[in-house]
């Protein structure tokens, strides 16, 4: 048997596997459920209920416009002072309009597939990435833990082979699993669309910008898996990996953000990860810099700056070859023992 093809059997076959998939599934599922009962379908019979209540709202305002106007007046004509109580001109100039009470505002939610489903691809690429992250480091990480390594290289004495082998299971699993979960998760979605929501306007193009957003969703969990990976793999420790992406996130969303703001540095987002998995996900993440705009002379456009996708992808790509490149060089020099 093939090291790749054991590889991928032992990767199956651990609890921490088994149980993170039993997890991921049960969470995707439950948002899933959770989710299509929040929705329900425009019928006419609805809408029609939303235009009766919006009219009768409308006619209510009126009504009581009409005798707050009725008793300033009276009020006047007594010689009383109405101002304070009823506003100028008995507010007069402030008589409800029809456009004060549209139905769409009283209408339930309805779920529109074209303009929300890319905001739950992004849902599942984070919950696959947590699963390939943990899997991967996990994977590795026992295997330096318990000696295993060692172990699987008196059988096989060659450390970049091994590495790397062990590396191609992870990946082969997680974008296994990515594109199964992925079009069941589509699935659920379209379904709960057109049984409680909207499917309207969903032509070839709008497939096509769905099928690249779930292409960035699969390059984001692949390398979210290989980074865990070979962290793990650095320090020989899963924890090593845990504890280097607690530290990245607290660096990242909370130190730097702390230091550009004392500093004054302007768009200080663009420094920040969180930035650039925004914008790997919506095609780009704009930052404004309200410093730059005189409220004081009338409304203004804020300095702008735009974070686009291929920068997020070499920021990335470098956080992964870097890793990765890391973790191989290590194998290669490090005592075994």
């Amino acid at each position: 048997m093939s090291l790749f093809v054991t590889e991928l059997r032992r990767l199956g076959k651990r609890r921490v596997t088994r149980l993170m998939l039993v997890l991921l599934v049960l969470g995707l599922a439950t948002v899933a459920t959770a989710f299509s009962f929040s929705s329900e379908k425009l019928s006419p019979v609805v809408v029609a209920e939303a235009e009766a209540k919006a009219n009768n709202d409308y006619q209510s305002a009126m009504t009581d416009w009409k005798r707050n106007v009725a008793e300033c007046e009276a009020a006047q004509a007594r010689g009383e002072k109405t101002e304070e109580r009823y506003g100028p001109n008995c507010g007069k100039d402030y008589q409800p309009q029809p456009d004060m009470f549209e139905a769409k505002w009283y209408l339930p939610y309805q779920f529109d597939f074209r303009a929300e489903f890319p905001m739950f691809i992004a849902v599942f690429a984070a919950s696959v990435a947590l699963f390939g992250f943990i899997v991967g480091a996990s994977f590795v990480g026992a295997e330096w833990n318990t000696g295993g390594m060692m172990n699987l290289l008196l059988w096989r004495p060659k450390r970049l082979t091994v590495l790397g082998t062990k590396l191609a299971a992870l990946l082969t699993t997680v974008f296994g699993l990515t594109v199964v979960l992925g079009a069941l998760w589509t699935a659920a979605f379209w379904l709960i669309a057109g049984q409680r929501g909207s499917t309207a306007k969903m032509t070839a193009g709008v497939w096509q910008s769905i099928g690249l957003d779930g292409l960035r969703a699969l390059g984001m969990t692949l390398l979210v898996a290989a980074v865990g990976f070979a962290l793990a793999s650095l320090g020989r420790h899963t924890a090593m990996a845990l504890g280097a992406a607690v530290g990245i996130f607290a660096v990242s969303e909370i130190g730097i953000r702390i230091a550009v703001a004392v500093l004054g540095v302007q768009f200080g987002d663009r420094y920040v990860l969180s930035t650039y998995a925004q914008s790997w996900f919506l095609k780009q993440a704009e930052l404004f810099d309200y410093d730059t705009c005189q409220f004081s002379q009338g409304a203004c456009e804020p300095a702008t700056y735009v974070v686009t996708w291929q920068q997020s992808a070499v920021v990335f790509g470098v956080a992964l070859v870097g890793a990765v490149v890391a973790a191989f060089w290590t194998m290669r020099r490090r005592d075994i023992a």
